[in-house]
């Protein structure tokens, strides 16, 4: 599975939540904001399959490979969350927040200057 993005990825997030943290597998979880208008799926896209949860969140993911590559909520479909990780090329930024550390996992420590929020400021 291919994609590219046109344009700028928005400000690259790190989620500490349980639910990122559970459909993860990690600590957190590595995001960043993706118009979908500006999103396109160059190759693969019949890989692609779509967990929705309770909560209106789509989590869309490769089924070849399981692969998170994004998630979006169904009351802002406009609005990818891109998955960090699956991208091929350097990004020109780095972390600008650490959401939900109220919830974060214990074993885990922060250990960068990057704003941190109890929950989604």
């Amino acid at each position: 599975m291919h994609y590219e993005v046109r344009g700028a990825l928005g400000e690259l997030v790190y989620c500490h939540c349980q639910r990122c943290r559970k459909a993860t597998g990690s600590a957190f979880i590595a995001v960043a904001p993706v118009p979908k208008a500006n999103f396109t799926i160059t190759q693969g896209e019949t890989a692609l399959k779509t967990y929705r949860s309770e909560a209106g969140v789509c989590r869309v993911f490769c089924s070849h490979c399981g692969s998170p590559i994004m998630a979006y909520r169904e009351s802002a479909p406009d609005i990818l969350r891109l998955r960090i990780g699956t991208l091929d090329t350097p990004l020109p930024t780095q972390v600008s927040a650490h959401i939900f550390v109220g919830s974060k996992a214990d074993w885990h420590e922060i250990h960068d200057d990057a704003p941190q929020y109890v929950e989604r400021p």
